[in-house]
């Protein structure tokens, strides 16, 4: 909405001085002509912003213009900061909001602590978009209307209709009842019941979604961190899952541990190296999660594993031969 882009600006002049237009725009996500439109309008309200002239110049505010507010004192702003920086409100559709709510709080500061906090904020990243080896964490997407929707149905307690399209079906249409919205590893969930059953939805697979006007068949409270491990549970031992023995060097141990979905047994060999039967969400997934390890692991059985992996691995030698 165009009057909390207007106080966004107004808090970037704050908090960051002259900027130009361009740099206004990057910031706002939105075009120069509407930034120049913006200052025009926050000048008609009588918020002292003018044009500096030249090669260095852009907008600014006039000193001494500008609130504060005590109410946080520096470990407090420090902590919102910090909570500012993690990309798991990008799952819900809040990314923008959490943008602009970061600025108020830094804004709200008293001089003595607005420099500290974000400077101190400065010098700690919370999940980094790739790790050490440059693998990067891709954050699914989820159209903003879609994430609104559904956000309005799980605080109102309405029912909710989603276009769902999930794994190897045909997009369907179905009305669930929400009870809340969890985001894990930069992929949010919808937990649901439908018809009274359990349910729960990957945000991303849902291509459209309607708050309906009839209240939510649900409980007035929920403990959401408890059903969803109880949804996790049933997740781990329902479907086609795989139990697989594998020796793995201890160094890559936490590797494999990572992608199976749990551990049932576990000792070591006389060689140092580790035996850990895992489990497997399907045979695709054990095949996958095994061929990550190359020569670190080895799977003893099922014997379907071994050989799955065996003819991968002559088909890549055999591509890669030596031609005459």
């Amino acid at each position: 909405m165009r009057a909390d882009r207007l106080v966004s600006l107004v808090l970037l002049l704050r908090q960051r001085g002259r900027l130009s237009a361009t740099a206004l725009a990057r910031e706002l996500e939105v075009s120069t002509r509407t930034v120049l439109r913006d200052i025009e309008a926050l000048s008609a309200a009588g918020v002292p912003v003018h044009a500096e002239r030249g090669r260095h110049g852009g907008f600014a505010l006039l000193p001494g213009f500008r609130t504060e507010l005590t109410g946080l004192n520096h470990d407090e702003a420090l902590a919102l900061l910090v909570a500012g920086s993690r990309r798991g409100a990008q799952a819900f559709g809040l990314g923008s909001a959490l943008a602009s709510a970061m600025l108020k709080v830094v804004d709200a500061l008293p001089e003595s602590q607005r420099d500290t906090a974000a400077g101190v904020a400065e010098r700690l990243l919370i999940d980094p978009e790739s790790d050490l080896l440059s693998r990067r964490l891709v954050a699914e997407e989820v159209p903003d209307p879609v994430a609104a929707e559904v956000r309005r149905a799980v605080f109102a307690g309405h029912k909710l209709r989603i276009h769902y399209a999930a794994v190897g079906r045909t997009p369907e249409w179905r009305t669930v009842d929400p009870i809340g919205l969890v985001t894990v590893r930069e992929q949010g969930y919808l937990l649901a019941t439908r018809s009274g059953a359990d349910r729960t939805y990957r945000l991303s697979r849902i291509l459209a979604a309607e708050e309906l006007a009839e209240p939510a068949e649900r409980p007035d409270r929920v403990d959401l961190d408890r059903a969803w491990q109880e949804r996790s549970t049933r997740f781990r031992t329902g479907g086609d899952q795989v139990t697989a023995l594998v020796r793995v060097d201890p160094a890559r141990r936490e590797a494999l541990v990572g992608t199976a979905l749990a551990v049932l047994a576990e000792e070591a060999d006389a060689d140092g190296r580790l035996r850990l039967e895992v489990t497997f969400q399907d045979p695709r997934h054990a095949e996958w999660a095994l061929w990550q390890l190359a020569t670190n692991a080895e799977a003893l059985a099922p014997q379907w594993l071994r050989t799955a992996l065996r003819d991968r691995a002559a088909a890549i030698a055999t591509r890669y031969a030596a031609t005459s």
